[in-house]
């Protein structure tokens, strides 16, 4: 997998037209997009099948949790649209029946651990018992119990992750902020190059590009950094 590969720009804008200008923007410089909720109830999801079709990968990032034949129903549906990656939260019923619906699709399934916006304060707040990172090392072994593709985490979190769920499966980091850059809402963050040497398979970057001046060079530039630490030796080969 190349350093390019590795990055996953965020298409969190308001709209269809502001998302395909981003993409014409960027052209070449990156081959892998992430949609979430803002975009997809915006018409993303028909712009998401154009980008496959375009030959780009998708990761579709809506956190599905339901009963297990919805969320079996959603993901079969999904896997038709091409997507390259689907997350769900990851509970262990919905993991096993999302496994199960995606059986030789290509989708690749990712467990979303602990949001990357929530610290331990937040955890208490909503009631979960223990620190962060004890419930993303649960979640991590559950994932990789059901069968699941890999995992979303914090960077932070990477190393104790890669130790969980091997060498082979993916680990998806948000909260990707170059040198210099502003955390905005994020309270787990990390630059590209140390996420890389931590175990992370791909990064996930939105507003460090999006609000750049020059949104190619700023993807170039990360691109760059995470060449610069696969020459080094990264936790993921």
């Amino acid at each position: 997998m190349s350093a390019r590969e590795r990055l996953i720009v965020g298409l969190d804008v308001p709209s269809v037209d502001e998302a395909a200008q981003m993409v014409a923007r960027l052209g070449d410089s990156v081959s892998f997009y992430k949609i979430g909720y803002q975009l997809a109830f915006a018409g993303g999801l028909s712009f998401a099948r154009e980008l496959a079709a375009d030959g780009k990968q998708i990761f579709l990032d809506m956190k599905l949790l339901d009963i297990d034949n919805t969320v079996a129903k959603g993901v079969e549906n999904i896997a038709k649209m091409g997507m390259s990656m689907l997350t769900l939260h990851a509970y262990p019923k919905a993991m096993r029946a999302a496994v199960e619906a995606a059986e030789g699709s290509g989708l690749c399934l990712l467990g979303v651990t602990v949001l990357t916006s929530m610290d331990d304060a937040d955890l208490a707040e909503a009631g979960y018992p223990g620190d962060a990172q004890a419930l993303v090392k649960r979640r991590a072994a559950q994932a990789a119990d059901a069968g699941m593709g890999g995992i979303v985490c914090s960077a932070a979190e990477a190393v104790l992750v890669r130790d969980i769920i091997g060498p082979d499966r993916a680990i998806v980091t948000p909260g990707i902020r170059p040198s210099g850059v502003s955390s905005d809402d994020q309270k787990r963050v990390m630059t590209p190059a140390k996420a890389i040497s931590a175990g992370a398979s791909h990064l996930v970057v939105a507003r460090p590009i999006l609000r750049a001046d020059d949104p190619k060079a700023a993807a170039k530039a990360i691109v760059a950094d995470i060449e610069n630490a696969m020459s080094v030796g990264t936790g993921f080969a």
